[in-house]
């Protein structure tokens, strides 16, 4: 019996093995079991050795500065905690910026965290890159989650140790990438769904799509690419989001626009940009994120990804100068172009006056 069994199992799994070889592997899944990003997008390894050295170096000189933050860069802690517990108390949709890629955004009833950099450090054991701002309204003010969503597993996006400090987490529902779901469930998340792009999970009256984006993944020095990237779209009845998580531009945006657009807001990264050599297939400029917008047919455009931890070379408050200038030259009124201060809360209805 002992052998008949393992003949049908082994039956089966030959079966199983000529199905999976008779269906097209998609385009980026990878015959080794890692993940490659859309057609027709910049290589990573394009000139990328002959800069990887002197960028360190400028990076190092970087990490002894003290960032000079404008005033009005960051709501009051107080301030942000009071005004974010006013939109709570609503049935209104509402956007919170936390910093970087971490929004509070309460759409079609549901309150979603994405992103979650909310520490120090964007790096393991208190190494790397170090926040200057805080994240604008403390882990302990947040509200209760519904849907944790995480587009990547780089430090500053999946922060293990601002996840250790999450409450309730039997109660919220993480969604992240291919590969990403042990992660979670190893450190006492229990409802853990992954989606490959293009793949959907409904809840409530709201939908997310995982959308392909143009990025990377690793986490030690040995699983570059073993897990997926994406961006996200949350559809609700009133109102569509497209969060962009990390990416740099490419045709992708096109082809998003044209089968899931329009989208009301689009939130999209405008900084870590340079040098471009190295940075062009993981970070759009701050122009490329405004044609990003208008590929995927967005409404309304809010940059995110800058102003909060210094990755890059670039002038830390350049990049929103450099977003509405462009965003202004490609048509957006100035009302739907949204450079938030962290901490800030704003209504998705309606509009919101200029940032200028």
């Amino acid at each position: 019996m002992k052998e008949r069994g393992a003949s049908s199992k082994a039956a089966k799994a030959e079966a199983a093995a000529a199905v999976a070889e008779a269906e097209p592997r998609p385009w980026h899944h990878m015959p080794d079991g890692t993940f490659r990003n859309p057609p027709g997008c910049a290589s990573r390894g394009q000139g990328r050795m002959r800069h990887a050295g002197p960028f360190f170096l400028e990076m190092l000189k970087m990490g002894a500065r003290k960032v000079e933050v404008p005033e009005g860069h960051v709501v009051p802690r107080h301030e942000a905690v009071r005004d974010l517990q006013a939109h709570t108390k609503t049935d209104a949709d509402f956007l919170t910026w936390l910093g970087h890629a971490s929004f509070l955004i309460r759409v079609g009833g549901l309150t979603v965290l994405t992103d979650p950099y909310l520490t120090t450090f964007a790096g393991p054991a208190g190494l790397g890159p170090r926040r200057y701002v805080k994240s604008g309204v403390p882990i302990s003010a947040l509200p209760p989650i519904d849907l944790l969503i995480v587009s990547h597993n780089h430090y500053d996006h999946l922060d293990e140790r601002a996840l250790a400090r999450l409450p309730h987490k039997h109660r919220m529902t993480v969604i992240v990438p291919l590969r990403l779901a042990k992660f979670f469930r190893d450190r006492g998340f229990p409802n853990v769904v992954e989606l490959d792009w293009h793949e959907r999970y409904e809840t409530r009256g709201v939908t997310v799509t995982a959308l392909p984006v143009v990025h990377w993944s690793r986490r030690s020095g040995f699983d570059t690419n073993r897990t997926l990237w994406a961006g996200f779209a949350l559809k609700s009845e009133a109102h569509h989001i497209f969060f962009g998580g990390d990416s740099g531009y490419g045709p992708i945006f096109s082809d998003i626009g044209d089968a899931y657009g329009p989208f009301d807001t689009a939130l999209l990264g405008i900084g870590a940009y340079e040098p471009r050599v190295m940075m062009k297939a993981s970070h759009a400029t701050p122009e490329e994120a405004v044609q990003m917008g208008r590929d995927l047919k967005a409404r309304r455009i809010v940059g995110m990804h800058w102003g909060t931890v210094l990755l890059t070379v670039e002038p830390p408050f350049e990049p929103p100068e450099r977003f509405l200038k462009a965003a202004d030259e490609q048509g957006y009124e100035p009302e739907n172009a949204w450079i938030m201060r962290i901490g800030e809360t704003r209504p998705l209805a309606g509009t919101w006056p200029s940032n200028i």
